[in-house]
C-alpha cells in the first residue's frame, strides 16, 4: 500500500539537500557559539552568516531576527514582549487564530489584566475591517493587534497591507503569524511594515525545533527565560547550530523556486478541487480555502455532506495522511474552534478535512485519494 501525505500544513518532509548540510554541520562544526575558542568561534559565524542571509530574504536587518525553538516560542515571546517590555494594555486578535497566539493572549489577560478584544470574522473566516477599524478608534490604551498572515486550517490570506495601514493610522503596534506563509509568499517586511512576524522551519521543508522570531528594529526585547545571554540576551539558550543552517538552507531553496513551485502546487490543488466537486455536489469547502488567489496553495479545507468521526482514521488505515485541524489539537476531542466560529451549528457537525500539499505531492497521489474518499462515502 502507497502511503500518501497530504498534511503538509501541520509539517513538511525535509529536503535532501537540508539534511546533507545539516549532517556535515554536526560532524564539523560542533562547537558552542559562546565559546570563544576556534570551534565556538566557527559556530558563532556560522549562525551569525545564517541570521543575516534569513534577514535578507524580508529586507530587514540581522539584528531583528531572533532565533527560537518555532512557530509557538516566537509567538509567545512577542505577545509577553508587548505586555511586559513595550506597555501594550490590549491586544486585539480574532477567535480562529493559532492557539499559540489564543492561549497566551488569555494567559497575558489573567496574569496581567490587559484587555484582549476580538474582532468580527464572516462566515468564511475573514476578518471584518471596518469593526477592526472601531475596536483601534474607541480606545486610547496601547494597543497590539494580532492576526495570522495565512489561516493554518483554512488557508484564508490575510489583507496584511489594509491592515498594516490600519495600525499605523492608530499609532497601534502590529504582529502577524506567518508561520504558514514563509517559504511560500515572498513577504517585504520595508512594503508591508508588520512589526513582529514568526516563522518555523519546518512549515517549508526545514527542520522541527527551529524557528525565528522578527521584532521590527527600536523594540528591545525581554527574555521569557534566564540562563545565558544569547540572541542578544534576548532567549537563554545554547543555539540550534546545525538546525539554524538547515533553516537557512530551507529557505534558500524555498526562495530560489517560489514561483515554480507555487504553479505546480497551484494546479495540484485545482486538479483536487475539481476532481471532489466531480466525485459530490455535497462536498463544500471552508472558508475562502477553495479559491486559489485568496488563499494559501498549500492548503484546502473540505466539508463533506456527512458526520463520519471514522473518516480521518479510515483514509489513514489506507494510508492516507491527512488532518481535521491544527495537528497541535490533534488529540483533541473539542474539534477545529476555527470551523465552530465561522460554520452554523448544522454544518459544524459535517466531517471536515484539511488537505494540504506541498512541491512533493502529485496528481497520482490526489487520484488515489479520491479514489478511497469516493469508496468511504
Amino acid at each position: 500500500m502507497k502511503a500518501i501525505y497530504l498534511d503538509n500544513a501541520a509539517t513538511t518532509k525535509i529536503d535532501v539537500e537540508v539534511l546533507e548540510l545539516m549532517h556535515i554541520s554536526m560532524q564539523e562544526n560542533f562547537g558552542n557559539p559562546s565559546s570563544t575558542h576556534q570551534f565556538g568561534r566557527k559556530a558563532k559565524s556560522a549562525v551569525e552568516t545564517a541570521r543575516k542571509n534569513i534577514a535578507k530574504h524580508f529586507n530587514v536587518s540581522a539584528s531583528d531576527i531572533v532565533f527560537t525553538a518555532g512557530g509557538t516560542e516566537a509567538d509567545n515571546l512577542i505577545l509577553n514582549n508587548a505586555v511586559l517590555n513595550l506597555g501594550v494594555q490590549r491586544i486585539i486578535t480574532s477567535k480562529i487564530e493559532h492557539h499559540a497566539v489564543l492561549h497566551t493572549c488569555e494567559f497575558l489577560e489573567r496574569t496581567y489584566n490587559i484587555t484582549i478584544d476580538y474582532v468580527n470574522v464572516d462566515e468564511f473566516g475573514n476578518v471584518d475591517l471596518e469593526n477592526l477599524e472601531n475596536l483601534l478608534l474607541n480606545s486610547d490604551e496601547k494597543t497590539l493587534v494580532s492576526l495570522m498572515y495565512i489561516n493554518n486550517e483554512i488557508g484564508n490570506i490575510l489583507e496584511a497591507d489594509k491592515i498594516t495601514a490600519l495600525c499605523k493610522n492608530y499609532k497601534s503596534l502590529f504582529h502577524s503569524d506567518t508561520v504558514q506563509a514563509i517559504g511560500h509568499y515572498n513577504l517585504d517586511l520595508q512594503k508591508t511594515p508588520i512589526d513582529f512576524i514568526t516563522a518555523s522551519a519546518h512549515k517549508f521543508h526545514g527542520p522541527k525545533g527551529v524557528g525565528f522570531a522578527y521584532f521590527k528594529k527600536g523594540f528591545g526585547v525581554l527574555p521569557m527565560f534566564y540562563g545565558g545571554e544569547q540572541e542578544r540576551g534576548a532567549r537563554s539558550s545554547t543555539e540550534n547550530v546545525h538546525s539554524i543552517l538547515g533553516m537557512e538552507k530551507a529557505l534558500e531553496i524555498a526562495f530560489e523556486n517560489l514561483k515554480k513551485d507555487k504553479d505546480y502546487i497551484k494546479n495540484i490543488k485545482q486538479y483536487f478541487i475539481s476532481e471532489l466537486e466531480a466525485l459530490s455536489k455535497g462536498i463544500l469547502f471552508n472558508g475562502l480555502s477553495a479559491d486559489l488567489n485568496r488563499s494559501s496553495y498549500t492548503i484546502l479545507n473540505a466539508r463533506f455532506s456527512i458526520n463520519n468521526n471514522m473518516l480521518l482514521f479510515s483514509l489513514d488505515m489506507l494510508g492516507i495522511a491527512v488532518s481535521g485541524g491544527s495537528a497541535c489539537q490533534s488529540g483533541s476531542n473539542i474539534g477545529s474552534h476555527v470551523l465552530a466560529e465561522i460554520l452554523k451549528d448544522t454544518e459544524v457537525d459535517k466531517t471536515s478535512i484539511r488537505f494540504s500539499f506541498s512541491k512533493f505531492t502529485t496528481k497520482e497521489e490526489v487520484d488515489i485519494t479520491v479514489e478511497k474518499i469516493k469508496g468511504l462515502l
